[in-house]
């Protein structure tokens, strides 16, 4: 009875469902993005969930991190986020891990799960997100947002993954985060959305998923833009 709705989907059916039952996805940052990313992984009965931040929630992630409350401050996001989705669905499995993801343990972290979402806020763990997808040849999706905009892609193998898109890491102190330009928290609700869509549909095997092209959203203009990209040559 739980997952009614996403059987009558003609697309998903119960065969869909058992999919998404048997599936592992890694999400890494259970932050603006990860919480709507998490929260609708788990409503949809993804089997298991892995979790990665090594983060304490802080009174200016309430703005938009729905996972946590303000009786949260303070405590430890994996843990939070755990306890909100364990009671939005107790059938699922969720992991924590309560660590910075580094070149040294992200091969491990990332190796016993299907899909794998990047939830977080640093140019040099997006890099590193896509070079171990690519090495390891694991589908992935890439979210970011700050301010009023939000971008997002989908990497498969052999598909333009996010360094075929945007080349290196910017120099430090080049490019505002969030802490400085801020973020509308509405924003991380469209983009993690349509990051657990993306998601969704790889387990399913439903529908065109946003590889090979950048879907850019601008809340202002409330304009979607979706700009082709192309896998570059010696890459991936």
């Amino acid at each position: 009875m739980r997952y009614t709705r996403n059987t009558l989907i003609p697309e998903i059916g119960t065969a869909g469902q058992e999919k998404l039952r048997t599936a592992k996805v890694l999400v890494i940052g259970a932050g603006g993005l990860g919480s709507p990313v998490l929260a609708y992984l788990a409503a949809a009965g993804v089997g298991t969930l892995g979790i990665i931040d090594y983060d304490v929630v802080d009174v200016t992630n309430l703005q938009r991190q729905i996972l946590h409350f303000t009786p949260n401050i303070g405590q430890l996001k994996t843990k939070s986020a755990q306890e909100k989705l364990q009671a939005l669905n107790p059938e699922i499995c969720i992991q924590t891990y309560t660590e910075k993801f580094t070149p040294e343990n992200a091969e491990t972290l990332i190796a016993d799960y299907d899909f794998v979402i990047d939830c977080c806020d640093n140019y040099e763990t997006k890099f590193l997100i896509n070079d171990v997808c690519v090495r390891l040849q694991k589908a992935y999706s890439h979210g970011a947002i700050l301010a009023l905009q939000g971008e997002v892609m989908t990497y498969t193998p052999g598909t333009a993954c996010y360094r075929c898109v945007f080349g290196e890491a910017p120099d430090e102190n080049t490019v505002p985060l969030a802490s400085q330009a801020g973020v509308l928290g509405a924003v991380a609700g469209v983009i993690g959305s349509i990051q657990a869509a993306e998601c969704i549909k790889f387990i399913t095997d439903v529908g065109t998923l946003l590889t090979n092209r950048l879907l850019v959203f601008d809340a202002k203009s409330m304009l979607f833009t979706t700009l082709k990209v192309k896998k570059k040559e010696g890459c991936c």
